[in-house]
């Protein structure tokens, strides 16, 4: 790839960065797809992403299905190009936007996995309290299954976001929006453990405001605590593939099945539009749907 494209793309990330407050880990996802589209361009056709044409774009989604990307995947793809060349469009870059024929493939609604709540308490006391790290990783269930948050948002937290007294955390979400979330009395029982006999060991006099510490007393990383997670849904026999937001699924279809109106959990859980929020509804309703076949005499 020309230094001239990356300078291209980084220019575009930089503008939906300033735009839409996207995190880090979705800029990193649309950097990978154009780069990659952008290597595959340099071996085919005009190698060069700003004159690529449509039938560039279709021929790598069809060389990509063919490989085994997922509908969903080669939408998220095609989303990515889309928000690119219009963006080129738009400065001036190119006349045509290459993307703008092009239909998305059609996708099933996909139902997020999620746990019973059952499963949820299994899961939770996983983690071995008589050791540090196991009263820190039960507070960070605890706390992210009391409050929906993303995996990221929970190992971003400062301490001067957590309110004990008044039982909240302050979230800074997608788009820089904020949040005021409700705690509840377990995450602030086990938060408050963590604070006065744990977190006082990690930090051992270092200047961090992080909320949760790794033994190098540095901020807990997305991915060493998704490691914890896996690890101890094993250790609970809890055998469905999980993912980063198994927790947030359970805390929206959970309150959902406890009667809590959709709009709270909108939000709760930070989401700007309803329609994404409604997918729980589907959730809890193939749960009733369960529990009427099991237990219903005629079900």
């Amino acid at each position: 790839m020309s230094g001239e494209i990356s300078v291209e793309i980084e220019r575009f990330l930089d503008a939906l960065w300033m735009e839409r407050g996207l995190s880090d880990n979705t800029l990193a996802a649309y950097r990978n797809d154009l780069t990659r589209f952008s290597v595959w361009l340099a071996g085919h056709s005009t190698g060069n992403l700003l004159k690529a044409k449509r039938e560039d774009l279709l021929a790598y989604l069809a060389q990509r299905t063919a490989a085994g990307a997922s509908p969903r995947s080669s939408a998220r793809l095609l989303s990515t190009l889309r928000r690119f060349y219009r963006y080129q469009v738009r400065e001036g870059a190119i006349e045509d936007d290459p993307s703008a024929r092009i239909d998305a493939p059609k996708l099933g609604r996909k139902l997020p996995e999620t746990l019973t709540e059952e499963e949820v308490t299994r899961l939770l006391s996983a983690p071995d309290e008589s050791k540090p790290l196991g009263v820190r990783d039960r507070a960070m269930l605890e706390v992210l299954y009391a409050t929906g948050l993303r995996v990221t948002e929970l190992v971003s937290l400062r301490l001067d976001q957590c309110n004990l007294r008044q039982g909240v955390v302050r979230i800074v979400g997608k788009g820089n929006k904020e949040r005021l979330v409700p705690l509840g009395e377990n995450a602030i029982e086990w938060l408050s453990r963590y604070l006065q006999e744990i977190r006082p060991e990690l930090v051992r006099g270092n200047d961090n405001d992080g909320l949760f510490l790794s033994r190098r007393s540095r901020p807990m990383t997305r991915q060493t605590f998704w490691h914890s997670i896996k690890r101890y849904s094993r250790e609970a026999g809890i055998e469905k593939a999980l993912s980063p937001h198994t927790l947030r699924h359970a805390f929206a279809t959970h309150l959902l099945n406890h009667g809590a109106d959709l709009r709270v959990v909108q939000l709760l859980l930070g989401h700007s539009d309803l329609s994404t929020t409604q997918i729980y509804t589907h959730v809890a309703r193939e749960r009733l749907k369960q529990l009427h076949q099991s237990h219903h005499p005629r079900g």
